[in-house]
């Protein structure tokens, strides 16, 4: 699954923050670069370019602080329910790895929290989401006050790009300083946003099926859900010719309806 937590290598690099071992796998680089690189590409032909490279690393550091952040989130979350856990950091983002795990199967055991309540694993899966929207929100009050506008934005879809006040300004003078602002900005909010689109596993998922078994709902009705707003997702993706979110979301659909059919009910 594209999903699943990556096989540990001697390329990753180890540290612990907070008290939580964290793991930064060789393929958190090479996603950053995947993802990066129109970006960096756009930024490299402007004047006054320090080059492709130091462009890229500024992207992948912005990238590591803001994914960071995200599953710091889920793990302080986590943490607060008594339970500690792992992150993880991959190429397709990051994992908060409880150091308990229940195995469903392949799909759900590299996400699956020890039992909890459902009010207990919504607030756990809100948590990261709005970490990382909270620190693009104090980066972006930081250039607002400087009398900067946020040019971010104007590539996000509506309606982020219709947020009032963050296009007015002066544009920011420097262009190192304008790509550090964009660098963070603009995926720590796609980011966000993604992840609380409401399929299993992503945060929005984890949201969607709490609030279905609080409401008193069965398990074939978030998996319904899931299902059918992947399958949405992925028609939209490949329609508007976005190829990975297309493979992303008919990956994520394909799992949930192998969830469905197979025992790991729950």
């Amino acid at each position: 699954m594209l999903l699943q937590q990556p096989q540990e290598s001697p390329y990753d690099v180890h540290f612990q923050l907070f008290g939580f071992p964290i793991r930064i796998a060789w393929t958190f680089w090479l996603g950053a670069v995947v993802f990066g690189f129109y970006l960096v590409d756009g930024f490299d032909r402007m004047e006054g370019s320090p080059g492709r490279l130091p462009l890229l690393l500024l992207w992948a550091l912005c990238m590591l602080v803001s994914i960071l952040i995200h599953e710091l989130g889920h793990a302080f979350a986590f943490r607060h329910y008594g339970i500690e856990s792992s992150l993880v950091l991959y190429h397709f983002g990051g994992l908060a790895v409880p150091r308990s795990t229940h195995n469903y199967g392949g799909f759900a055991s590299s996400f699956s929290a020890p039992r909890l309540s459902p009010a207990a694993e919504l607030w756990i899966a809100l948590a990261g989401p709005m970490a990382q929207l909270a620190s693009a929100a104090v980066l972006v009050g930081a250039v607002k006050l400087m009398g900067h506008n946020v040019k971010a934005f104007a590539a996000m879809p509506y309606p982020l790009n219709s947020i009032p006040g963050v296009l007015e300004g002066t544009d920011i003078d420097s262009l190192g300083m304008f790509a550090l602002v964009t660098f963070y900005v603009w995926p720590s909010v796609m980011w966000a946003v993604l992840n609380l689109i409401p399929v299993f596993p992503l945060d929005g998922g984890r949201i969607m099926r709490s609030l279905v078994m609080m409401g008193g709902g069965r398990t074939d009705t978030w998996l319904w859900i899931s299902m059918i707003v992947g399958g949405a997702c992925a028609l939209y993706g490949f329609q508007s010719q976005q190829l990975f979110l297309g493979i992303l979301f008919l990956s994520l659909a394909v799992g949930n309806y192998q969830m469905m059919q197979g025992s790991a009910r729950y």
